[in-house]
């Protein structure tokens, strides 16, 4: 029996997984490169290239350019996002900042609550994202909402909100090049991260609800200034 180009990297794609299991890597671990997989697999390098954009595609795996691969976040991600969803439209962005407004500030004031010294410190460090311009499709390594949802402790909070964000990954680019005022989005960040450090989770959670009010009012004054 013939064996299908797709099929065959399909199921590299799984031994790859498996591989990344066996050797207990986590995200952000270095994995072999294409030539070693292929020589273990026994195949070319084009198919576990080929194999490699599929765990790309939902971010089991992530490549750094002059770097190597890594394995991402979504190789421990049980929702995961639909990579053949192409293009977004504003109705899909607003309605994936209105979702994250009735779920992430009662998240802030629960991480108020709940953070360490090392959740602040990946907050400060996340927090240098806002600052960046959003280039094409690229994401942090740190999300800063993601990781203000693991300053809570609880790990499936941190999934959720991570879910979310790489299940409508579109809509969230779409969302940093349309809310594209770095400094405040920086500002918004940091003062919600010294909500944090002073263990307040009502200002936690109305600065979250504010930053996100902000995103959402951006998002739709560009809109109309683009019908008028």
């Amino acid at each position: 029996m013939t064996i299908s180009p797709a099929s065959l990297s399909q199921r590299i794609a799984d031994g790859i997984v498996d591989l990344i299991r066996a050797d207990g890597l986590a995200p952000g671990d270095a994995i072999a490169s294409s030539r070693e997989l292929a020589r273990r697999f026994e195949v070319t390098t084009p198919t576990v290239r080929e194999a490699l954009r599929r765990l790309e595609a939902t971010d089991v795996i992530r490549f750094r350019h002059g770097s190597g691969t890594y394995v991402g976040d979504g190789m421990r991600r049980r929702l995961m996002a639909n990579p053949h969803v192409g293009t977004t439209d504003l109705a899909s962005v607003l309605e994936l900042v209105e979702a994250r407004r009735t779920l992430e500030p009662p998240i802030a004031a629960a991480a108020a609550l709940h953070r360490t010294d090392n959740h602040l410190a990946a907050l400060e460090r996340a927090s240098e994202n806002a600052l960046r311009p959003q280039r094409a499709d690229e994401r942090p390594d740190e999300h800063f909402h993601i990781a203000l949802a693991a300053a809570t402790g609880n790990p499936l909070l941190r999934e959720t909100v991570e879910a979310l964000l790489q299940v409508r990954r579109v809509d969230q680019i779409a969302i940093r090049h349309g809310y594209d005022d770095r400094e405040r989005d920086h500002r918004e960040h940091v003062e919600i991260l010294e909500a944090l450090r002073d263990a307040d989770p009502v200002a936690a959670a109305d600065l979250t609800r504010s930053h996100l009010d902000s995103i959402h009012a951006a998002l739709a004054a560009r809109a109309d200034e683009a019908t008028s």
